[in-house]
């Protein structure tokens, strides 16, 4: 950030008094705007058997050629085809015959010079780590039933219930009993269980009744040598390269450029079949490579942002920052999603760091993606890691989510209200007893709305509402960054029993499921998997990443309440209301400001066609027990010192009622 304010402070002064500093030159961004954008279809290969069309877009290339190989990677090319001149700023070329098995690869000169071979940013089919894009019959790579398979239906995203989880973590550890470890197939293996027979991999996320998994990037990323996997190499993927292929790493056979397509394609069905939605983690904000990225090489300089100086701006605190306002760069991520929603049938999709996008962008991609499939949800980080020349009031930023009506964003409130602050380990939150964070939560609990009874000028982050309706918010309270739930809570809780943290994680975990938004959890908290207080895994091995799954039977409770915690909601819309409005009609808090840690509210009057006529939840953050009162009449106890059971654990007349240390209360009728 303090990069960026001094180079806005130069560029400031400079436009002040230019012979401070010399002659004043024009930004390379203002440039890059005039060039001319295609509209037009068939971008970059268009294969049947009988011919092959190629264009490419490259406005300020002086030639093009393209480059054709017998196989994906170590070979000599067989044919170097110059292209023409075409519209907008295209190249094109034909191959008056069929292609199919062939490889290709594009070269462009610019300035004088020919640019290292790129495999283009449309290519749909790769060989061994993308080096060279392959010509294949997409329609050999669709499992069988592929055309009759669909998602989910879902009424709004509210209903969801979101499982955050990576390929490798989910089946890698040897308890898993999956054959297929760290691959798409490893989705699609039904029975699979630990040593003393505990489900495991898809059976286990039936089990526990979650509606959609949120897998971390799947496209074809940088850090993982798909010619040495044998070396064990871990990452999470955020270092994109080419992102309309799936990564070779999670296939059977990396070399074969049909392989990866059709096994992901398997993997959706599989939890399709299981009654599951597949959302996909996607990262247009950055590329892995600066100069050399597939962008670069196309079109140089224009599917990124630049400083003043011509330098690369870096909100992305990853080296660069694409321009997702630029036409070209809009286009290619609505196109890039559309496909992924039309051809592998992908059901929502999560944007890193998607406040260096621009909201007009944004909003395109949701309008695009609904017209495909009405089911289909989008939601994003609503921030930046740094600064960037995009303004404030144009980027998809957390604070600017009222003008995406068809996207959402985490609370990062709820997150540091209810846990502590993430990047501080030993830092406590309301379920860990640290006082003064209610109202922090309450904003949580209202999914960030507007609501009468909710101060936000105390909230710790937001300051005022920021979500139109609920259906804008993710409420989570540990995602795959910074430590996750059971690591924050061994960290904060100093001095703690295991059960004790469990206990919190409960509470905290309850706090997330019934309140408006919707819920996001990260893998493996079900069954109080830790990651050996590693914030940041992303390249840490197998052994503190994977998922010990013989920890289902040792936390075999834990276990059980989230998979009750997960019924209740689905069972009450009380929990999923998507109006605002509603919030404030049917959502009522007590006035708990002298007690610190306690928070207590009652939805009433059916709310949003609810069975129950009142629902009455309290949270104890503290830990010693609270008293509350509550409305006399006949309750239904459904969550109590720890337990939790959808269908009620027994019965209470109200009144004077204690609510355990660190836990919830839900009591209706």
């Amino acid at each position: 950030m303090k990069k960026q304010i001094v180079m806005t402070l130069i560029a400031g002064a400079l436009m002040a008094n230019p012979s401070m500093y010399g002659k004043v030159t024009t930004s390379p961004d203002t440039v890059l705007n005039t060039l001319p954008a295609y509209n037009g279809e068939g971008l970059e290969l268009c294969a049947t058997e009988n011919s092959t069309d190629f264009r490419l877009w490259s406005p300020e290339a002086e030639a093009a050629e393209v480059i054709i190989y017998p196989t994906d990677r170590n070979t000599a090319a067989t044919d170097t085809i110059a292209m023409s001149r075409g519209e907008q700023g295209t190249w094109t070329a034909n191959i008056a015959r069929g292609m199919y098995g062939k490889f290709y690869t594009f070269r462009i000169k610019y300035k004088g010079e020919w640019l290292k071979e790129t495999p283009g940013i449309y290519a749909k089919a790769l060989g061994t780590n993308g080096e060279r894009a392959a010509i294949i019959d997409m329609t050999q790579t669709d499992p069988e039933g592929w055309e009759n398979d669909k998602g989910p239906e879902l009424k709004s995203i509210t209903d969801a219930v979101i499982y955050e989880m990576h390929h490798r973590d989910f089946s890698m550890h040897p308890s898993s009993g999956i054959v297929h470890k760290g691959k798409f197939l490893a989705m699609t293996e039904p029975g699979t269980t630990t040593p003393d027979g505990a489900s495991t991999g898809i059976d286990h996320l039936k089990e526990l009744g979650i509606t959609h998994v949120h897998i971390l990037p799947s496209y074809d990323f940088n850090s993982v040598d798909e010619s040495q996997l044998a070396s064990n190499t871990y990452n999470w993927g955020y270092d994109p390269v080419n992102y309309n292929t799936p990564d070779g790493s999670y296939s059977t056979d990396p070399a074969n450029p049909k392989a990866r397509i059709k096994e992901m394609k398997e993997m959706v069905k599989a939890l399709h079949d299981a009654g599951i939605g597949v959302v996909m983690d996607v990262v247009y904000n950055h590329t892995s490579l600066n100069d050399d990225s597939n962008f670069s090489l196309t079109a140089p300089g224009y599917f990124y942002r630049h400083n003043a100086d011509g330098s690369y701006s870096d909100a992305s605190a990853c080296g660069n920052e694409t321009a997702s306002e630029r036409e070209m760069m809009r286009d290619f991520i609505k196109n890039s999603v559309a496909y992924w929603a039309k051809e592998y049938h992908i059901d929502g999709f999560r944007f890193d760091l998607m406040g260096i996008h621009d909201i007009e962008t944004m909003n395109q991609v949701a309008d695009t993606l609904k017209k495909i499939n009405p089911d289909i949800f989008i939601y994003g980080e609503g921030w930046t890691a740094s600064g960037s020349p995009l303004p404030e009031e144009e980027r998809a930023m957390k604070m600017n989510v009222a003008k995406m009506p068809g996207v959402a964003v985490f609370s990062d409130d709820i997150r540091d209200g209810v846990k502590g602050h993430y990047s501080k380990a030993d830092d406590r939150g309301f379920a860990t007893g640290k006082p003064g964070l209610e109202e922090t939560v309450k904003i949580g609990i209202v999914g960030s709305t507007a609501h009468k009874q909710v101060d936000y000028s105390k909230g710790s982050n937001a300051t005022r509402p920021y979500a139109a309706e609920p259906t804008q918010v993710i409420n989570y309270v540990s995602c795959h960054d910074d430590l996750m739930l059971t690591d924050k809570l061994a960290a904060s809780m100093e001095g703690s029993t295991e059960a004790e943290r469990q206990r919190a994680a409960r509470l905290a975990q309850t706090i997330v499921f019934t309140s408006q938004g919707t819920p996001f959890m990260w893998c493996g908290e079900e069954i109080f998997r830790n990651k050996k207080g590693v914030h940041n895994s992303y390249c840490s091995p197998d052994s503190v990443n994977a998922i010990d799954w013989t920890l289902k039977t040792e936390n075999a409770d834990q276990f059980k309440y989230y998979q009750e915690l997960i019924k209740l909601r689905k069972s009450h819309p009380a929990f999923r209301m998507t109006r605002t409005e509603d919030i404030n009609r049917h959502l009522v808090f007590d006035d708990t400001a002298d007690t610190p840690n306690l928070i207590s509210y009652t939805l009433v009057d059916n709310a949003n066609g609810d069975e129950w006529k009142e629902i009455k939840v309290v949270f104890n953050g503290s830990d010693e027990p609270r008293e509350i009162k509550v409305k006399k009449g006949n309750w239904t106890v459904v969550a109590d010192d720890g337990q939790i059971n959808a269908e009620g654990l027994g019965s209470s007349k109200g009144g004077k009622v204690t609510v355990a240390p660190r836990s919830a209360l839900i009591m209706a009728r």
